[in-house]
């Protein structure tokens, strides 16, 4: 196979300007004006509720990091009827930089999708010391945080008004996951999952771009496509465009997988691959993976996939390997790699797998 064979996808990885996904706040001085502990009549910035609300609307999260007294501070937002908006909040009297990595974390988001709000210049600066990626804003931003164009997300999905709520299933899933006694596999067959597989209808388009633009380090690739593109690619008879959803009994994770195969004379390729971060422990990837690989078999072709290092999807590489598929070629930053298709490892009995139209 030549070098000119490898580049099977042409479409440029983009970049763009930075979307942010978590707004960290602090309390005294920039939530809210005036010190708790030495008043307790504070109020909060004008305009607050509505910003929460719209960033939450608009799939954004929010979350604390304040040096604060714990159970004062959550006393006031519940009385502000805003403390469901929080996210992990880190009220203690740690370093800022220490509580926005914790939430990071928690949360596992990448620190270039993160911005924290302060009115102390000492903590922005550590914060931007100690968390370089992290966008750092004075109080006197927030007034107008909704026009930034890092806080206007390309488009709104229906899952981006759930985000909040998905996260906070996730959550209480980590929860339970930590008081279980067990081992991991069997914890998995008590949730119940249910992965759903089928080709992408119009209705998904604006959560597949999404998904292309927001997963970084389960990408395969690392490309992007617009709602357009995908479109094109659900309609056209050389190409199989499937999306996965994913539910257990704490509730919807949404769409949180994509795949997308250039289906030539003979040969499959695997343009993209990617999952949601929220599901890499959930052993759902390989199933996912798995009914891809059936598809081709069953279509009594070759099964290629490029892979493209962008310094953050090493791990698909792995999951790659891991899958059954070998490298037989190398050029630059592009590697592709080939399935044999006949050792495909069965999928675990504690997922219930479910195959759309």
């Amino acid at each position: 196979m030549s070098s000119s064979q490898i580049a099977v996808d042409s479409h440029a990885s983009t970049s763009g300007p930075r979307t942010i996904k978590l707004l960290v706040w602090d309390l005294d001085n920039t939530l809210w004006h005036g010190t708790l502990l030495e008043d307790d009549r504070v109020r909060l910035r004008d305009g607050v509720p509505s910003i929460l609300r719209t960033l939450d609307e608009r799939g954004i999260l929010n979350s604390i990091a304040s040096k604060n007294e714990p159970s004062l501070a959550m006393a006031k937002l519940a009385e502000f009827g805003i403390q469901d908006y929080f996210l992990v909040p880190q009220i203690n009297w740690n370093s800022k930089a220490a509580n926005v990595q914790s939430i990071v974390e928690a949360l596992n988001i990448g620190l270039d999708s993160v911005a924290f709000v302060d009115d102390e210049p000492f903590e922005r600066e550590e914060v931007k010391h100690s968390l370089t990626s992290v966008l750092t804003l004075h109080p006197g931003e927030v007034e107008r945080i909704l026009e930034r164009p890092e806080f206007i997300p390309p488009f709104i999905t229906d899952e981006s008004a759930l985000r909040r709520r998905m996260y906070q299933a996730d959550i209480t899933r980590k929860q339970a996951e930590s008081d279980f006694i067990g081992p991991g596999e069997a914890f998995l067959a008590t949730l119940g999952m249910s992965l759903t597989i089928s080709p992408a209808q119009e209705v998904d388009l604006k959560r597949a771009e999404e998904l292309t633009l927001r997963t970084h380090q389960l990408n395969t690739t690392g490309d992007t496509y617009s709602y357009d593109e995908l479109n094109a690619f659900r309609q056209s008879p050389n190409h199989l465009l499937l999306i996965a959803g994913l539910d257990d009994r704490f509730g919807s994770y949404g769409k949180i997988g994509l795949a997308l195969v250039e289906k030539g004379t003979g040969v499959w390729r695997i343009k993209l691959f990617l999952m949601s971060c929220r599901v890499m422990s959930r052993g759902v990837g390989t199933i996912f993976m798995n009914h891809v690989l059936m598809l081709a078999r069953d279509a009594g072709v070759r099964l290629v996939a490029p892979f493209r290092s962008t310094g953050r999807n090493r791990i698909m590489l792995i999951t790659y390997k891991f899958g059954g598929f070998r490298e037989i070629e190398r050029a630059d930053d592009l590697i592709l790699l080939e399935h044999d298709l006949v050792s495909i490892q069965p999928h675990p009995r504690y997922v219930n797998l479910r195959i759309g139209a």
